[in-house]
């Protein structure tokens, strides 16, 4: 459903005042002449950017229009008019007339959403829209519609209801009396997710901008809780959900409900009688209503006496809620109010997300009857799909159908792209719920007389198979356990096959479901494929591990086409009649064509080349590295493959090895060929031999692996164009092919490095001919399995070291482990390398985390296998118990079995179709604390190869310094828990800490394929890049124009428009548009809260910049609340112990310093500096900062000698790291005489008092308040954020340095690159923070008053 976020009157106060150019947000784009000549890319996305220049695509009328691809201009790019929006007006029954700004490429249909969202029109749904007497059709474009323009009039016209349309109209008046209601978020149904920013900022932030500064300095909002100041001990969980106002909904009527006189009899259903309600008022009266298809009005049944005739009076009413004003006066009062109510919420706080996001705490709640969820779990909702009325989906046709969408100009991609999100959106939902249904016994296996875990499901057209190893069909490679990872493995082959999207080959839709237990893989069914054998229907690949294989020359052809961006060698193997069969992929990967005659594959579970470090072969050593390390080690499985992320790290590593090689010779040969055809001597041509050791010039600050990369791309032309042309030259091919043979590549005239899958694979036999080949392969694979000990863990550890990243919680650091390709089972090698590290104490948060996260998935693995002996009448008390003996300091926790077990076991014996593994019910209630904590050690030990020291949870929390709390929502959000919200006493030892009643649910955790926006996407990065080079306006505008298409491909919610909106915020703050950097921080906020969860680290972040923008915008008491929930969701998260608390305790203490709280702001500016000073040493530019702003405060208190010390401390360390003519240890030094001043006069002051007594003249001390301008200029340095005063001429200014030096940089790439410009943020690639200096103290020119 789309909503108009910039188009609600009362969501967007702050979007009102500006200019009508402006109505999403954007400034229009600059026209194909202005953008300028140069455009610095990250990454490759060069071609599809000269592509979009001309391309001012996307209406900006309407953030989630799709662009239309019928205007093209033939042999270009095609050109999307810019349309402007008009206003038309309308005209409904019964209220004033009102305008309303539409685009032409909306939908009719469009129209009627937003009446059904207006407060005044809401109750309306059974309607259509009428244009000087004539219909207008629901999916007609507004353009195509005849005589329609600027201040046409459009009439709301009634129409007849039908079962459909009635039944719709109660559900959508019932949707309208639950709009504040939670219970669906806390539920997790219907993509609903919490959101709670608007509790901490009293509603809409847009208005309070315009209060004056002086109401806010009130003393009262600056004492935070207890619990949130430095040092408190106490983590209570119930201010994570705090309880919001408009929660307790107003009570609109008692029940409404279907009536049990439903259907209606034939002699009624001749009177025009649909359906009947029955409902109970808020005055508790009790009527029954007749739906019709004249509307609803009241008949005279009662609850046991049918009589369908009219009441009198019957008041007769097309909409069900105009009849609930008539007959109820609190129905008319409330319900007004909750429709006032629900349109001032902001839209992003009901929108729906694209996909489920569950909430592990929720508070107890009342369960109230609601018909409509009655009867959606009763039909399963399988009819109930909208738009196909009656009928299932087939998964399979829309899946394929979405990708053969034609792609030729961005507005075809972005069409195809939204059909794609959508589809795969929804085709997780119904994955979902068709998984939940299969693990709890509601769907009939389609072979019932095999053993339950042998069991195979279709539902809703769809296919689930369970995690276990059915038939041996694993018997090789680990049983059960590899049945386990074959789904995410498969998964996985499934994203990358779809990512690089090759035209005619298909993968199938795959979701990959855990819950309560089990796995269960989803998956769309190939046409055809269940009424043939499997072995009739696989025409390319084996369906035995390699002893029978086929090949099929299209496959061949089409999977050659992936072979390159894959890295996947095309080769040959030996089938069981010794024959030699080509394929390009591995042996497991099956071709079949369905009888739609689409070639699918599928069995993508060994796409990536297979992980030698927890792969013993017999005969084969390992590399030094890995032996050093202990490998190989046997893991449970022989799945094991390297991360995508890996073999292309290692492949750019290999790349840079080869140009190291190579293009040093090459291009001495070529430049003394050139310059001085005479003499060959190396050292001629210093200039162009100093290119490539340092190729990437002007960026080599960025050593990202992606800043190398882009830098190389010259060279690498180069070395190209000399193996290309210069084959007349033999000296060039021969040191072209050295280069190649040592770096591995199969080309020996370029460089291509491919990996072949089957290697080591158990079953698998090559041709004699091809053993160099093998032998070669198996060496890459070594040296791949060896470079991710020796490059990539090393790597992360020293990323973490410089705080390049900063991981808070598990999640957070399986992410940056993942992004370097490391994967989770190397979690206890990480853990070594950061023990053995010499910055061992500035890894102290990676430690606990890792620590943290090893004991959770340990756990994981156990309660996994636990739940799958549990019934379902036991859940709540098994999970209960689970959560005793991990967590409580109750020494023997007893479980609670149900008391009815004895009286239904001899049913349950006949009972064939039993959930799967409801073997034994009870053998879960034995378990014991010290036997789980002994199980976990031992299988952090097998799994991870890590020892723990601890036998119990308190020894464990001793000795890592862990918090039970973070344990908690750890193990909570990684097995789906939902537990009470409420204060949990872990460490008593009288009682446990959890009871049953506290368990409230489990929820799936669903593993799905994410469809990218690629053009968005490159419209993001090259608005980063123009950023980078100073070129903020430009990069504002591309933002902005990502932001649109991100928008028309995933609609109004995703993690990518998250990062978006940030950007876009940061870079009006850094131009100094407040408002505009508020309104797009607090989308960002809401944003991050519902899709990615309410304590997720990333929404802490969100939360800290909008109190940034708080502060700027003067709302003081805004800014402080928010940021002590972003204190208090770190404590949870985390703790106390982690660097990103410095820089929140900055941020509270400079507030609370600004708002006069010295003593306060001391307690939390103290915290910063020590923790500062633990993780970045005590010589850090950081420390000294924070030394000066405790200097200030104490300045403010007049307590001169200990502001003195603070800032000599600093001083030191400017003088120390900077030397003494940098300006910063200059103002240092000049703060330090300032202080000696006044501490001076203070003394002399003193002495006058003791002289001569109360009498004495004294002078008035200067104490000043900090002024608000010098403690938001702190706060700018502290966020590392710079300003840039723009005024025309200035940026102009800016613009002509930037060329400037990109011109000097173009004409000497030998010279060092000056020192960067003030707003050079961090480098480009990470999607993170980009206007922003990761730290100020990076870069010593930043300018700061020291105030």
């Amino acid at each position: 459903m789309v909503i108009k976020t910039d188009e609600l009157p009362a969501a967007a106060p702050a979007d009102g005042a500006r200019e009508p150019s402006s109505q999403a947000g954007g400034k229009g784009r600059p026209g194909a002449a202005e953008l300028p000549p140069v455009m610095l890319l990250n990454g490759d996305c060069a071609e599809s950017l000269k592509k979009e220049e001309r391309a001012a695509d996307v209406p900006r009328e309407n953030g989630l229009d799709e662009a239309e691809p019928g205007e093209e201009t033939t042999g270009q790019e095609v050109i999307v008019i810019q349309d402007t929006g008009f206003s038309v007006k309308i005209l409904a029954p019964g209220i004033e007339p009102f305008s309303l700004q539409v685009s032409p490429q909306e939908m009719v249909q469009e129209i009627h959403q937003v009446l059904m969202d207006r407060e005044d029109t809401c109750h309306r749904t059974c309607f259509s829209l009428h244009l000087d007497g004539n219909m207008l059709d629901h999916f007609s474009e507004l353009r195509s519609v005849e005589g329609l323009q600027e201040g046409s009039v459009l009439r709301v016209v009634e129409e007849p209801y039908t079962v459909r349309e009635a039944r719709i109209h109660v559900r959508h008046v019932r949707d309208l009396l639950k709009s504040l209601d939670p219970s669906d978020a806390f539920n997790g149904v219907d993509c609903n997710s919490l959101s709670f920013l608007s509790v901490f900022t009293d509603g809409d932030l847009g208005d309070s901008g315009k209060r004056k500064k002086g109401l806010e300095m009130d003393p009262i909002d600056c004492t935070p809780p207890e619990y949130i100041l430095p040092g408190s001990r106490e983590r209570p969980l119930c201010p994570l959900q705090p309880q919001n106002r408009d929660w307790k909904p107003l009570q609109c009527l008692k029940v409404l409900t279907m009536s049990g006189w439903n259907p209606p009899p034939g002699n009624r259903k001749m009177h025009g009688d649909l359906m009947y309600l029955f409902v109970i008022t808020a005055e508790d009266r009790q009527v029954s209503i007749t739906a019709s298809t004249r509307g609803f009005y009241l008949n005279q049944s009662t609850a046991y006496h049918f009589n369908p005739k009219p009441a009198s009076p019957r008041f007769l009413s097309h909409s069900l809620v105009e009849l609930l004003n008539q007959i109820s006066p609190t129905f008319k009062k409330n319900f007004a109010v909750l429709q006032k109510k629900r349109v001032q919420r902001h839209p992003f706080e009901r929108i729906a997300t694209p996909f489920q996001v569950y909430s592990w705490t929720a508070p107890q709640a009342e369960h109230a009857m609601d018909c409509v969820r009655a009867e959606d779990a009763y039909t399963s909702r399988l009819g109930y799909e909208e738009h196909i009325p009656g009928q299932t989906r087939d998964w399979n046709e829309e899946l394929q159908t979405t990708r053969e969408l034609p792609r030729k100009n961005l507005p075809e991609r972005l069409l195809r792209e939204r059909a794609i999100f959508k589809v795969h959106s929804d085709f997780t939902a119904a994955a979902t719920r068709g998984a939940m249904a299969v693990i709890d016994g509601n769907v009939m296996a389609i072979n019932p007389s095999e053993e339950t875990k042998m069991q195979m499901f279709i539902w809703n057209n769809i296919f689930f198979s369970l995690g276990f190893d059915v038939r041996d069909h694993y018997k090789d490679f680990g049983g059960d356990v590899a049945a386990y990872v074959a789904p995410t493995n498969d998964l996985n082959g499934v994203r990358t096959y779809n990512a690089v999207d090759v035209e005619g080959l298909y993968t199938l839709g795959t979701v990959v479901v855990d819950y309560r237990g089990y796995r269960v893989t989803a998956q769309s069914i190939i046409p055809g494929i269940l009424e043939r054998d499997q072995e009739q229907s696989v025409i390319y690949g084996s369906i035995d591990f390699g002893k029978t294989v086929m090949s099929h020359p299209r496959y061949l052809e089409l999977l050659e086409r992936t072979s390159r961006p894959l890295k996947i060698l095309r080769h040959r193997v030996l089938n069981d009649r010794d024959e030699e069969v080509e394929l390009c992929s591995s042996v497991e990967c099956k071709g079949i064509i369905g009888n739609d005659g689409r070639h699918y594959i599928l069995d993508l579970l060994r796409t990536f080349p297979p992980d030698l470090n927890f792969l013993p072969v017999p005969g084969e050593g390992l590399p030094e590295e890995c032996t050093r390390a202990g490998f190989p080690r046997a893991h449970r499985h022989k799945l094991c493959c390297l991360r995508q992320e890996l073999v292309d790290a290692f492949v750019e590593h290999r790349y840079l090895l080869f140009m190291k090689l190579a293009a040093l010779q090459l291009m001495q040969q070529k430049a003394s060929r050139i310059d001085n055809p005479t003499s060959l001597e190396n050292g001629d041509s210093p200039s162009s031999a100093s290119k490539p050791e340092d190729p990437s010039g002007p960026e080599a600050g960025s050593e990202e692996e992606g800043g190398s990369a882009s830098g190389l791309a010259k060279v690498k032309e180069l070395a190209e164009t000399i193996a290309s042309d210069d084959g007349t030259d033999p000296r060039s091919r021969e040191v072209i092919r050295n280069a190649c043979k040592a770096v591995g590549s199969i080309s020996s005239t370029a460089f291509d490095v491919r990996f072949n899958p089957d290697i080591f694979s158990p079953g698998v036999r090559f041709p004699e001919s091809c053993q160099e080949e093998v032998r070669d392969q198996k060496q890459l694979l070594k040296d791949a399995a060896a470079f991710l000990l020796s490059c990539q863990i090393p790597g992360l550890v020293k990323d973490c070291i410089d705080h390049a990243v900063l991981p808070m919680d598990g999640a957070t650091l399986a992410e940056v482990m993942r992004q370097r390709g490391i994967n989770m089972r190397y979690l206890g090698k990480v853990l070594d390398m950061v023990l053995r590290s010499p910055a061992r104490d500035q890894l102290d948060h990676i430690y606990k985390i890792g620590i943290g996260e090893l004991i959770t998935r340990s756990a994981k693995h156990i309660f996994k296998t636990y739940l799958q002996g549990v019934e379902l009448s036991g859940l709540s008390a098994a999970i209960s118990h689970f959560l005793n003996c991990f967590l409580s300091s109750y020494p023997n926790p007893v479980a609670h079995l149900p008391a009815d077990e004895l009286i239904s076991k001899k049913r349950n014996r006949r009972r064939r179709n039993r959930p799967p593994g409801a073997a034994d019910n009870t053998a879960w209630a034995v378990m014991t604390p010290q036997e789980l904590w002994k199980n976990i050690c031992q299988e952090a030990k097998n799994y991870f190869d890590f020892i723990l020291e601890c036998e119990t949870v308190d020894q464990a929390v001793e000795t890592y310094g862990l918090q039970k709390i973070t344990l908690l929502r750890e193990i909570s959000l990684k097995t789906g828990i939902q537990i009470l919200l409420k204060e949990y006493s872990f460490d008593s030892r009288h009682k446990p800490a959890f009871t049953e009643e506290d368990v409230l649910n489990i929820f799936p955790v669903v593993k799905h394929v994410n469809p990218k926006a690629s053009d968005a996407f490159h419209f993001f990065q090259s608005g980063q890049a123009k950023v980078q080079q100073g070129f903020l306006k430009e990069g504002c505008e591309l933002i902005n124009e990502a932001l649109n298409l991100f928008n028309n491909v995933y609609g109004a919610m995703h993690v990518e428009i998250c990062a978006c909106l940030r950007l876009l915020a940061r870079l009006h703050y850094i131009m100094g548009d407040y408002a505009e950097a508020l309104s797009n921080q607090q989308k960002a906020v809401l944003m991050s809260e519902r899709v990615m969860g309410i304590e997720h680290p990333n929404t802490i972040q969100e939360y800290m910049h909008l109190a940034l923008y708080c502060f700027a915008s003067s709302q003081l008491s805004t800014a402080l609340s928010l940021l002590y929930r972003a204190r208090y969701l770190t404590l949870l998260v985390f703790g106390e112990d982690h660097p990103e608390m410095a820089l929140l305790d900055n941020n509270i203490g400079l507030v609370l310093h600004g708002v006069m709280e010295y003593d306060l702001s001391l307690r939390f500016l103290e915290n910063a500096l020590a923790v500062s000073t633990k993780y970045h040493g005590p010589r850090s530019l950081k420390v000294a900062l924070s030394h000066h702003l405790v200097a200030r405060v104490y300045e403010s208190k007049a307590e001169f000698r200990s502001a003195l010390q603070h800032e000599k401390e600093g001083y030191t360390v400017y003088k120390t790291q900077l030397g003494e003519d940098h300006e910063k240890t200059k103002e240092s030094s000049e703060y330090l005489k300032c202080l000696t001043q006044q501490a001076v006069a203070l003394q002399r002051t003193m002495n006058e008092i003791y002289r001569n007594g109360s009498s004495a003249n004294i002078p008035p001390l200067k104490f000043t308040a900090p002024s608000m301008a010098s403690v938001l200029e702190q706060l700018n340095v502290i966020n590392g954020i710079l300003f840039i005063p723009l005024s025309q001429k200035d940026l102009e200014n800016l613009k002509a340095e930037v060329a400037r030096r990109h011109q000097l940089q173009e004409a000497s790439s030998r010279e060092k690159a000056e020192e960067p410009m003030a707003t050079e943020p961090e480098p480009a690639g990470a999607p993170e923070d980009v206007a922003s200096q990761p730290q100020a103290a990076k870069d010593p020119s930043s300018p700061s008053s020291q105030g």
